[in-house]
């Protein structure tokens, strides 16, 4: 039988979603805790690879086990609450069909990068501290941008093992909610380092280094190399996951 999971988790302690060699992943210690309390070994398969110091508000994985599980799903997801790190959290646990899959069912996807730009504990480790002065109009007609085009080859992380640079965006804003400047980005699906690259090249763009024309062509280029640096990993959260039936 397949389940689906869904929880989350601050990323801060992992080395990003995914089982690495040598390193913590969010992965790893979801498939231990399972392993540990249904005596079965178990591959989980992430609706999201978050990298390493990325977060999750909701994230979504699914996981096939021989026949019904001894347990109840209720059960399992309070278990697994009670011996997963107090940075992972899962928040349901339900069976699906057998055909259902977290990665590919997934309609969309909504990321946000948070910035602020005065110490804030509350936000430690989950936004990155920019005190310089921005244009937040000119960063909101840059990323508007985003939505007529769908080859985001420009924003990929070189070397990737991927078909193809095509993401249909279909949501890109920056807003204040509060004293927090938020970006905003909702897509079919990202590349890797995508979100980190284009907060950090609009950043550009509010910093007066870079017009929005200038983003435009960076678009066309198809070159990663013409983008601006990643924003910090802390800033990023995977903040909804969305799909038809759940």
């Amino acid at each position: 039988m397949r389940y689906f999971i869904e929880f989350s988790y601050k990323g801060t302690a992992y080395h990003g979603w995914q089982r690495q060699n040598n390193a913590i992943s969010v992965q790893q210690k979801i498939e231990e805790a399972v392993r540990v309390l249904l005596s079965v070994s178990v591959d989980i398969t992430g609706s999201s690879r978050t990298d390493a110091g990325v977060h999750a508000e909701q994230q979504y994985a699914h996981f096939d086990v021989g026949n019904e599980m001894a347990v109840s799903a209720e059960k399992l997801t309070y278990s697994l609450n009670a011996i997963l790190p107090r940075d992972i959290a899962i928040h349901r646990i339900f069976p699906v069909s057998n055909d259902a899959h977290s990665r590919f069912d997934a309609l969309y996807r909504r990321y946000e990068y948070r910035i602020v730009d005065r110490k804030n504990p509350f936000m430690y480790e989950r936004a990155w501290l920019y005190r310089g002065a921005l244009d937040i109009n000119e960063m909101n007609r840059a990323a508007a941008l985003l939505l007529q085009y769908d080859d985001f080859e420009s924003f990929s992380k070189l070397h990737t093992d991927v078909k193809t640079h095509i993401c249909h965006i279909t949501r890109a804003e920056w807003y204040y909610q509060h004293d927090i400047l938020i970006f905003t980005v909702q897509a079919n699906r990202f590349l890797r380092g995508m979100v980190r690259a284009l907060a950090g090249t609009l950043m550009e763009v509010g910093k007066g280094k870079m017009t929005v024309d200038q983003f435009e062509d960076i678009i066309r280029a198809k070159d990663r190399k013409r983008a601006g640096a990643q924003a910090p990993a802390l800033g990023l959260t995977l903040v909804e996951v969305a799909y038809k039936d759940y």
